[in-house]
């Protein structure tokens, strides 16, 4: 019998939501997308939820998008445009329930965070990552743009300028830069990760869970009133770019382990 593409347990207040995908490293296919919100929407709606941790399967939390499901219709310039509409709208719709899931998310962190699976990452209140985990905005390298939010997130949380590096060059990132940067809230080392991860669930699940909730409704506000209107936008520009040479080419030279030849159209 096949395991679930997301596992679901809550114990002592602290609902945790695996993602269980080993084999593309939890990438974010639609099936899985469909049994995250399911998830997502269970620990939103038991009341003996106070914390949800958010972690991957197999000491990876998630590579991003599902690049088979992406392809599956075929390289048609059509046929990629709708099929990323389609994609990107679905783990939109995650980011949006992280945020208005008004009890405290934590992201675990270890092995490969890259593309949505990092933007997501940050979507959440507290990252904690393992010494091991490697991050890396990876869209410009098949000629896309960020989704899940991550040129709004980012932007918000560390500014212009770093946001402008960290997505133009698409470089890989240590936790530790994470750190530097404000981004993971701490760095453990990989035998530490559960224990720490479960430290700040306990403490959490302690404090009021109204005054909690309060504290996330004001910070949506104040901090991710835009991100609606970003996503939005990621739909729109990502159906654009998949029309073009460039992201084909980019595509075809992952799948192909090449370097990609950019010609700007």
């Amino acid at each position: 019998m096949s395991q679930p593409l997301v596992e679901y347990q809550a114990k002592n207040h602290i609902a945790t939501i695996t993602m269980n995908d080993p084999k593309t490293l939890n990438a974010f296919s639609t099936s899985l997308k469909e049994a995250m919100v399911a998830a997502l929407n269970q620990a939103d709606t038991d009341e003996q939820v106070r914390v949800i941790v958010l972690q991957g399967a197999g000491h990876n939390f998630s590579s991003g998008g599902h690049i088979g499901e992406m392809l599956e219709n075929g390289m048609e310039k059509d046929a990629l445009a709708t099929k990323l509409n389609f994609m990107v709208g679905e783990v939109a719709e995650i980011s949006l329930k992280l945020r208005n899931i008004h009890k405290p998310i934590i992201a675990k962190l270890e092995g490969a965070v890259a593309g949505a699976g990092m933007n997501l990452a940050l979507t959440c209140d507290f990252r904690i990552a393992a010494d091991n985990a490697k991050f890396v905005q990876a869209f410009v390298n098949i000629g896309l743009v960020p989704d899940a939010g991550g040129i709004y997130l980012l932007t918000q949380l560390i500014g212009v300028a770093k946001t402008t590096e960290m997505v133009m060059l698409g470089d890989k990132l240590k936790a530790e830069d994470m750190a530097r940067l404000n981004l993971v809230n701490t760095v453990v080392s990989a035998d530490e990760l559960d224990a720490s991860v479960n430290a700040l669930a306990t403490r959490l699940s302690n404090l009021p869970g109204k005054a909690l909730a309060s504290m996330k409704h004001m910070l949506n506000v104040h901090a991710y009133a835009g991100l609606n209107e970003a996503l939005d936008m990621e739909v729109d520009q990502q159906t654009m770019l998949a029309k073009t040479d460039d992201f084909r080419e980019g595509i075809s030279a992952f799948m192909e382990k090449r370097m990609p030849v950019y010609v700007g159209k």
